[in-house]
């Protein structure tokens, strides 16, 4: 018998009771409400809805003592300040019609959730209208009374969590809330650039975003140089393109200027941030088989379209969304950050050179005499002859080759020697190149390799027994909707009986591939994100394994010709910035970086 199973009396009946009003709010606070970065948010979009072109935000120990957002947007009369407190009462929609919705809230449950849990005191005056404030306390509301108020609102929230005590015990360190909270402001600022942000933590301005100006395209550009940096503009390539009512703007980062997490990926719909597996995960899916393990690209992407297409109604934060063709903005995402990722050709970030010259270390000034030290006439002399000189166990593995032809003037510039049989040293008209011969040129073939799959197709070898996939019959119906893809890239299924799939054929180089495990991995991938590359990714990975046997090998000496050769395919092939694992191939030292180093420049 099963000691937890529950006792039962004969006598016993469910009784069911009608919440009172503080309780429901209560539970409504803890879906909305999740820590003070959830107020800020609410509050500032509810800002942002308004109108406002300036809001200003100043917290305490982190938001538990104090949130107070102002702003100059519309206001409020008087007579709505009670009714703003209510559930369910809002400006943004008439309930007509749940799916066209353009502001940031529409629920109405914000402002009676934070009451509920919170000293809530709202001070607001609309043009042409007198001040009033009202304040609630624990879900207490007080009544309306006049106050002085310039026009637009201020929202001031005190003791948060006071009347759910236990929810403060979730709470994590002040410095970690203010962390939050100013992510939260800073996310709602990357996509508004014609309104101003500022938040101020225990009375020190930690962020401010002043209003930008100028057309559209360069005040986004200006606002995400100044919360993203300067590094990832400069080593971002735009984004614009459009599908099926779908428009897609924006910016993604060079695969050489990848994160170690998902930190630096900003996603809006129609302007709203969201953290969305199916947009998360086309945005994986762009950066296929340019990024090395565990890295995670930067973007700052937009999309936009009709609010009919995209419900925004599926979490009670807003964070998530729903597409009604799913596919369409998957498949748009994806393609434009191919093409762009193709686009950017042999571009690598100019942080891989930051980088380098960060690693150069200038050696310390030497006494003028050193008698442990062979000199320089011996070292001379014992280079000339190609001899070992005492102090040096063997002489430097480089090489100088005269060119004939002078291309300095080539995006990579001119070969001029190659060290250690494996980097390429070229000139350009103001620095230098260093260059990866074997990661550059199993770049080159792995390219080829992909052209030739994509224009004959990827061969498939049929199965002398078919494989016999058991799964449930809605699994079986979701994968053989996707017959004709897996077709184009060699496996072949076809129903067998009620819950099940034969596989026919397989990829010709994935002659050993476990099918049963690929379809099972590939419907866990339609669950999760709504789509799958597992298939395309292992096909590449193939491809990737023979590029790096059929690539020139580290230790090879080139001649000057070759070398140049390289450099010049580089320039025209796609994505050769990087290696298929994702390293950089070539790196860039600026002339005056290098006069730096050597003292020759302030």
């Amino acid at each position: 018998m099963n000691s937890h199973a529950p006792k039962i009396r004969p006598d016993a009946r469910t009784v069911i009771r009608q919440l009172d009003e503080a309780t429901a709010n209560r539970i409504a606070a803890g879906e909305v409400v999740e820590r003070p970065a959830s107020a800020v948010k609410e509050l500032v979009e509810n800002a942002l809805d308004a109108g406002a072109v300036r809001i200003q935000v100043a917290i305490e120990e982190g938001g538990k003592r104090l949130i107070r957002v102002t702003d100059d947007g519309c206001g409020m009369v008087p007579e709505d300040l009670p009714l703003a407190l209510s559930r369910h009462a809002t400006s943004k929609i008439d309930g007509s019609d749940l799916l066209a919705i353009t502001s940031f809230g529409f629920r109405g449950e914000a402002l009676p959730s934070l009451g509920a849990v919170g000293r809530l005191t709202i001070t607001s005056r609309a043009q042409g209208a007198e001040g009033a404030a009202i304040a609630v306390t624990g879900g207490r509301i007080d009544p309306a009374r006049p106050a002085a108020a310039n026009c637009g609102t201020v929202v001031e929230l005190r003791d948060l969590f006071f009347a759910t005590p236990a929810r403060l015990k979730f709470l994590r360190t002040e410095r970690a809330e203010t962390q939050a909270v100013a992510e939260v402001l800073r996310r709602l600022a990357m996509a508004e650039p014609y309104v101003g942000f500022s938040l101020t933590a225990d009375g020190r301005e930690i962020f401010r975003a002043d209003a930008e100006q100028g057309d559209l395209f360069g005040a986004m550009t200006t606002r995400l140089t100044r919360l993203m940096g300067a590094d990832f503009i400069d080593n971002a390539v735009p984004m614009d393109a459009d599908r099926d009512g779908i428009t897609l703007t924006g910016f993604a980062a060079l695969p050489t200027y990848s994160r170690g997490a998902a930190v630096a990926q900003h996603l809006f719909v129609n302007g709203r941030p969201v953290r969305d597996k199916l947009l998360t995960g086309a945005l994986r899916a762009g950066y296929m088989d340019v990024l090395a393990p565990g890295r995670h690209p930067a973007a700052v992407l937009f999309l936009e379209c009709d609010p009919q297409m995209v419900d925004v109604n599926v979490h009670p934060a807003k964070a998530e969304v729903r597409f009604r063709d799913p596919q369409a903005a998957r498949g748009l995402l994806v393609s434009a950050l191919r093409h762009a990722m193709a686009g950017a050709g042999h571009r690598a970030s100019s942080t891989v050179g930051d980088a380098t010259l960060a690693a150069v270390q200038v050696e310390p000034a030497r006494p003028a005499w050193q008698p442990d030290r062979p000199s320089g006439a011996a070292i001379r002399a014992g280079l000339a002859l190609q001899m070992p000189v005492e102090g040096f166990a063997e002489a430097p593995s480089a090489r100088y080759e005269q060119v004939i032809d002078d291309e300095t003037d080539a995006p990579l510039g001119a070969a001029r020697a190659q060290i250690h049989e494996n980097y390429i040293i070229a000139q350009t008209p103001d620095g230098l190149v260093i260059v990866d011969q074997h990661a550059a040129h199993e770049r080159l073939v792995y390219e080829r390799l992909k052209a030739q799959a994509r224009a004959s197709g990827i061969p498939a070898q049929a199965l002398l027994i078919p494989e016999i996939v058991e799964l449930p019959p809605a699994d079986a119906d979701r994968i053989l909707a996707l017959a004709g893809d897996l077709a184009a890239l060699g496996l072949v299924i076809e129903p067998f009986g009620p819950g099940a799939v034969a596989i026919r054929e397989v990829p010709a180089m994935l002659a050993r591939l476990d099918g049963g495990a690929l379809i099972r991995d590939i419907l866990d991938d339609l669950a999760d994100q709504g789509a799958s590359d597992r298939l395309q990714a292992r096909i590449d990975a193939v491809l990737s394994s023979m590029a790096c046997h059929g690539s020139v090998r580290s230790g090879r000496r080139m001649t000057a010709e070759e070398m140049n050769a390289l450099l010049r395919e580089m320039e025209r092939t796609p994505k050769s910035g990087q290696c298929n694992h994702g390293r950089p191939t070539w790196v860039k030292l600026a002339l005056s970086d290098i006069e730096r180093l050597f003292g020759r420049r302030d």
